[in-house]
């Protein structure tokens, strides 16, 4: 009746999104790391680094969430729909 659930994500795209996430979180960490200014606002740029990976994580969770969710109501609907569907006799007279 219903069709299973296929995961558009291939491996290919998902070890591509995770080693640019690492080149990019290594890449900004070097700079921070050797930029010349005081310890002070090195501190400071790192903790706004982790807070902007931390947030984008908490992010993308949140659409995550909200995309299976919107897949487990419209399974239910479609579920709802082929069991009325397998029950409907149109020749029946009540």
């Amino acid at each position: 009746m219903t069709k299973p659930v296929k995961s558009t994500t291939t491996t290919a795209f998902y070890l591509q999104a995770v080693i640019s996430f690492a080149i990019s979180l290594a890449g900004l960490a070097a700079g921070i790391l050797y930029l010349p200014v005081t310890t002070w606002v090195r501190s400071f740029l790192a903790l706004g680094l982790m807070y902007v990976v931390t947030s984008t994580f908490t992010l993308a969770k949140c659409v995550r969430d909200r995309q299976e969710e919107a897949t487990v109501v419209s399974r239910v609907d479609q579920a709802r729909l082929d069991r009325l569907l397998a029950e409907h006799d149109p020749f029946r007279t009540d």
